[in-house]
């Protein structure tokens, strides 16, 4: 199972990077307007809450569940034919939901939105190819203009679908995101090109002889550790986000628009930085800029829990995703060079399953400790988690920081 021919990785990563940023806005777009659409569907009460909570948090939790088993998949059969499939079925489950208000109401909505992590998987097999294809030299600079595909998309999404949901109304922008996946399955289905050799019946590597044949199994873990929290760090303030802005100004004009904007600023910092830092990566060494990212990190995300106004926390919001921008293409790079090619598919599936955990437990801790302490207690607590991360990952790299790579 290798690359046998020259292929362009180049117009891969161009076209990977358009689809995994609608697929990226795709899962949260919906944010602002969710509730008030499970309310439209006959909700009412504490129950609206609880519903928008399954609707996140199902989509997340399954793509995370089952990555490891379109990993597999696309270790035997290659990773274009799972991005179709992948990028089709969440097409069918997006527009379905601009119907459900006719059939089923709000359990046709969780259905479809758990079917639509189910069957999630473009963005670890764009990730995947992309790790296999680009030169090992250029890898931090390929996989951190990817990565600024997801994390932009994921996080610049609220903000574009508050807009679109006032533009065009909350069910036509269900299927506005299906006509933008349908596209990126045609764009991927005709100008995405990946030559694989199908692995025959019985060669197949399991997932524990893929792990053996990992190089450095200690920094894989610490790796995918580092993917968990980083979602976290990300996530972890956006469901109190509007209330703690509310408590910084009592101008409440805008509120969500201001809101969203702050949210998105994370993904903005991350998409301008991620390919510059990427190559920084490639040149000074990925882990090195690890370390650098998460006390930079760490750095910018306690005084959130300080700040006097609305303006301050989207400074630091904005400054806290060029940390993001160096964790995510030095994270992805090292994954593809400690990785076996026969086995990079199931690898970079097990970091998006930790990273949809990360999306899913972040607003959960978030939310529990500002709902049982205060705001500002949530966020120096998510701090801590960066903490944790420095000190683990100076004790994975304390044997190669004095080396520009860890392959030396």
């Amino acid at each position: 199972m290798s690359l046998t021919k020259t292929v362009n990785w180049k117009r891969n990563l161009f076209i990977t990077w358009i689809g995994c940023f609608i697929v990226g806005s795709s899962f949260s777009l919906v944010m602002p307007f969710l509730p008030l659409y499970i309310q439209g569907l006959g909700v009412r009460g504490g129950n609206v809450e609880l519903y928008s909570g399954l609707a996140f948090s199902l989509t997340a939790l399954a793509s995370g569940l089952v990555a490891p088993v379109w990993g597999r998949l696309a270790d035997e059969h290659g990773r274009k034919p799972m991005m179709v499939r992948a990028s089709i079925a969440m097409t069918i489950c997006m527009s379905g939901i601009a119907f459900v208000d006719h059939f089923g109401g709000v359990w046709a909505l969780l259905a479809l939105r758990l079917l639509m992590g189910f069957f999630s998987g473009y963005i670890p097999n764009s990730t995947a190819m992309i790790a296999s294809q680009a030169p090992k030299e250029k890898s931090g600079y390929a996989l951190g203009t990817l990565a600024t595909a997801m994390v932009s998309g994921t996080l610049i999404g609220p903000s574009l679908g508050g807009l679109m949901a006032q533009w065009f109304g909350m069910a036509n922008v269900f299927l506005i995101v299906g006509v933008l996946l349908a596209l990126a399955t045609l764009l991927t289905i005709f100008f995405v090109h990946e030559n694989f050799e199908p692995i025959p019946k019985g060669k197949m590597l399991s997932s524990k002889e893929i792990i053996a044949r990992v190089s450095n199994k200690q920094i894989l873990f610490g790796l995918l550790v580092t993917t968990f929290i980083i979602q976290i760090t990300s996530q972890s303030i956006e469901p109190f986000v509007t209330l703690y802005i509310k408590t910084l100004t009592t101008n409440t004009t805008n509120l969500m628009f201001i809101s969203g904007l702050i949210v998105s600023a994370v993904g903005l910092s991350a998409m301008l930085s991620s390919s510059f830092l990427g190559r920084i990566g490639d040149k000074y060494g990925s882990h090195r800029l690890i370390l650098i990212g998460l006390v930079f990190t760490f750095v910018i995300y306690l005084p959130m829990a300080m700040v006097n106004s609305p303006l301050q926390l989207g400074i630091l919001r904005f400054l806290l995703g060029f940390g993001t921008g160096a964790l995510m293409p030095s994270v992805n790079s090292l994954l593809s060079k400690i990785t076996p090619k026969e086995g990079v598919s199931r690898i970079f599936a097990y970091a998006q399953m930790c990273s949809n955990l990360g999306m899913v437990t972040g607003p959960l801790v978030g939310s529990a400790i500002a709902g049982y302490i205060s705001y500002r207690a949530a966020i120096v607590g998510t701090s801590l988690f960066v903490v944790v991360n420095i000190v683990w990952s100076f004790i994975n790299f304390r044997k190669y920081l004095h080396k520009r790579s860890i392959m030396e």
